[in-house]
C-alpha cells in the first residue's frame, strides 16, 4: 500500500511520484543511499503516478516563480487535487522539498506534509533519474528545458524593478570614493614633484585641483610675468593670492628644472585636472540618479550619505526592510561587535554621522538626534521603495521635522506632531502625483498621435504605390493592344496591295507565301521565253518556203 507521495518540480512540469511502503530508518542507511544511484533498484521503490507538463515557457516561469516564493500556483493546486488520492483509512502523505511551499500547501489544501529526511533522499534520486521515469522525455530534452527556464528565471530576477535601478547608485558612489582617494594621491604627487621647482606655491594654494591647474599654467616660474596675472586670478578667484604668487616666483628658493621634466609635470597635472572634472560630472550624475530612485532619502539626509546607506545595505529594498536601530549603526559594525565583546559602550551612529544634523547637535544630544534621524531615514526609504509616483514631498517634511527636533533640544520649542505633518505631506503628495500623472498622460497622448500620423503616412504611401502600379499595368496593356492593332492594319494593307492569285483549286489566295511568289515569277518568265523563240521559227519557215519554190 502506498503511504507516501512525493512532489517534484522540474523545468518540464510537475511530477507526482508514489513511494512504496518502506521503513524510514532503512532508507537512511548508507547501502540504501548508494542503491539510489542504480535505476533498476530505484524504480522498484519509486513509481510515477502523474505528470503535468508545462504548456509554454511563460507558464513554466510563472509556476517556478510561485514555487520559489512559497506560493501555491493554480496549476499546482489543480494537479494535486486531481491526482493525489483522498479518502481511505490512512490519509495520504505528501513529501515536498521546500518547507515554505509545504506550509502553504498544508494551509491551502489541508494535506499532511513531510519535508526532509527520507523525502530529501527520494528527491535526490528522482532528480538523477527523472528522464527515465517519465516516458517520452530524454535526458537532452530535460537539460534543454532546465537551461531555458534557468535563463528566463535569472533574466526575470535581474529585470525586477527596472525603473529604480539602485545598482547604478551603488556603483557610482563606490567610484566616487575611489576617485577621491586617487585624486588626493595624485595631487600630493604633483605637489611633491613641482615643489622642487616652486616650493612657495604649496603654502599659498591649499586646494589640490587649483594647485594642479596653476602648475600646468605657470610651468617654468622664471617665465612668469604680469601678463599671466589675469589667468591666475581666474583660477584662484583672488587677486591678492595671485599677486603673492607672482612675487614669490621672483624670489623663489626652488631649483631649476629641465624642459623634459617640466613637460612630464604638465602632462601629469592635466590628467589630475581631468580626473577632478570627471568627479564633478559623476557627482551630478549621482544627484540626478538619487532624485529618480530615492528622492525622499536624498532630500532628508543628502545625496552622498543616502547613496552610501543604499550601497552598504545592498539595495534600496534591503534598506527599507531594516529597522531604525540597524540604520542608526549601519557602517559601524566593527565598533558594535567590539563593544559587545568587551562589554563596553555601543556606538551611537554609523554612516549617518556624515549628515549635517549630528554635527550641528551638541555633544549630549548627538545620540538622541542620531536615533531620531535613523527613524526618519527608514520612513523615507520605505516611501521611496514602495511608492508608485516618486516625489520629494515626504523627504522635505521629514527634514523639517528633524530641524524642529534640533531646535527643541537647543531652545525647548515644542515641535509639531508627526500626525499633522504626515497629513500635510499626504495632501501635497497627492497633488504632485496628480500633476505627474497628467504629464505622463499628455506624453502618452502625444506619442499615440505621432504613431497614428506615422501609420497614416505609411498607409497613404502604400496606397499611392498601389495606384501607380495599377496605372502602369493598364498603360502597358494599352500599349500592347495598340501594337497589335498596328500590326493587323499593316497586314491588311499588304494584303490589299498584293494582287489576288488563283490556286490550283481555283480558290483566291489573298496572302501568298514566298514560295508562291517564286512560282508566279517563274510562270511569268515562261511566256517571255516563248515570245523570244517565235521569230526564229518564222525565219526557218520562210527559208523552207523559198527553198520549195526554187525547186519547183
Amino acid at each position: 500500500m502506498v503511504l507516501l507521495h512525493v512532489l517534484f518540480e522540474h523545468a518540464a512540469g510537475y511530477a507526482l511520484l508514489a513511494i512504496k511502503e518502506v521503513e524510514e530508518i532503512g532508507m537512511l542507511l548508507p547501502q540504501v543511499e548508494e542503491s539510489v544511484l542504480n535505476v533498476g533498484k530505484f524504480s522498484a521503490v519509486v513509481r510515477l503516478s502523474a505528470f503535468f507538463p508545462f504548456k509554454s515557457a511563460q507558464g513554466a516561469l510563472e509556476n517556478i516563480n510561485a514555487v520559489s516564493e512559497g506560493v501555491v500556483h493554480a496549476d499546482l493546486k489543480l494537479f494535486l487535487e486531481t491526482n493525489l488520492p483522498s479518502g481511505g483509512k490512512k490519509k495520504a502523505m505528501l513529501g515536498v522539498s521546500d518547507a515554505k511551499l509545504g506550509a502553504a500547501l498544508q494551509e491551502e489544501l489541508d494535506f499532511s506534509i513531510q519535508t526532509g529526511g527520507v523525502v530529501a533522499e527520494i528527491i535526490r534520486g528522482v532528480r538523477l533519474h527523472f528522464h527515465s521515469l517519465v516516458k517520452g522525455l530524454t535526458a537532452q530534452a530535460a537539460s534543454k528545458a532546465q537551461l531555458g527556464l534557468g535563463h528566463s528565471y535569472s533574466r526575470a530576477k535581474v529585470k525586477f524593478n527596472v525603473n529604480r535601478a539602485d545598482n547604478m547608485i551603488i556603483q557610482s558612489i563606490a567610484l566616487l570614493d575611489q576617485l577621491d582617494k586617487d585624486i588626493n594621491t595624485f595631487s600630493m604627487r604633483v605637489r611633491e614633484w613641482y615643489g622642487y621647482h616652486f616650493p612657495e606655491l604649496i603654502k599659498i594654494v591649499n586646494d589640490n585641483s587649483m594647485y594642479c591647474k596653476l602648475a600646468k599654467l605657470i610651468g617654468n616660474r622664471k617665465e612668469l610675468s604680469e601678463e599671466m596675472l589675469g589667468a591666475i586670478e581666474e583660477i584662484i578667484m583672488d587677486s591678492a593670492k595671485a599677486q603673492a604668487i607672482l612675487d614669490a616666483s621672483r624670489s623663489s628658493m626652488g631649483m631649476d628644472i629641465s624642459p623634459i621634466d617640466l613637460i612630464n609635470i604638465e602632462s601629469f597635472s592635466t590628467r589630475v585636472v581631468s580626473l577632478s572634472n570627471y568627479r564633478q560630472e559623476l557627482q551630478e550624475y549621482l544627484r540626478s540618479k538619487m532624485g529618480q530612485v530615492a528622492p525622499n532619502l536624498a532630500a532628508l539626509i543628502g545625496d552622498v550619505v543616502g547613496a552610501r546607506l543604499i550601497s552598504h545595505a545592498g539595495s534600496l529594498t534591503n534598506l527599507a526592510k531594516y529597522p531604525a536601530s540597524t540604520v542608526q549603526i549601519l557602517g559601524a559594525e566593527k565598533a558594535l561587535f567590539r563593544a559587545l565583546k568587551t562589554r563596553g559602550n555601543t556606538p551611537k551612529y554609523g554612516l549617518i554621522f556624515h549628515s549635517t544634523f549630528i554635527g550641528r547637535a551638541a555633544a549630549k544630544n548627538k545620540g538622541r538626534i542620531s536615533r531620531y534621524l535613523a527613524n526618519k531615514c527608514t520612513i523615507a526609504s520605505r516611501i521611496d521603495c514602495f511608492s508608485e509616483v516618486q516625489t520629494s514631498v515626504f523627504g522635505d517634511k521629514l527634514r523639517d521635522q528633524v530641524e524642529e527636533r534640533l531646535s527643541f533640544y537647543e531652545t525647548g520649542d515644542t515641535p509639531r506632531k508627526n500626525l499633522d505633518v504626515m497629513k500635510e505631506a499626504v495632501a501635497e503628495a497627492s497633488v504632485v502625483a496628480a500633476e505627474v500623472k497628467r504629464k505622463l498622460e499628455k506624453k502618452e497622448k502625444k506619442k499615440r498621435k505621432r504613431e497614428k500620423k506615422r501609420l497614416d503616412a505609411l498607409s497613404t504611401a502604400e496606397g499611392d504605390e498601389d495606384m501607380e502600379t495599377k496605372k502602369g499595368k493598364s498603360n502597358g496593356g494599352d500599349v500592347e493592344g495598340n501594337g497589335d492593332a498596328e500590326v493587323t492594319t499593316k497586314k491588311k494593307k499588304r494584303a490589299e496591295e498584293q494582287p489576288e492569285e488563283l490556286t490550283s483549286n481555283g480558290v483566291v489566295d489573298a496572302t501568298p507565301s514566298k514560295k508562291k511568289k517564286r512560282k508566279s515569277e517563274a510562270i511569268e518568265a515562261e511566256p517571255e521565253i516563248e515570245e523570244e523563240a517565235d521569230p526564229t521559227e518564222k525565219k526557218k519557215k520562210k527559208k523552207k518556203r523559198k527553198a520549195e519554190q526554187e525547186d519547183e
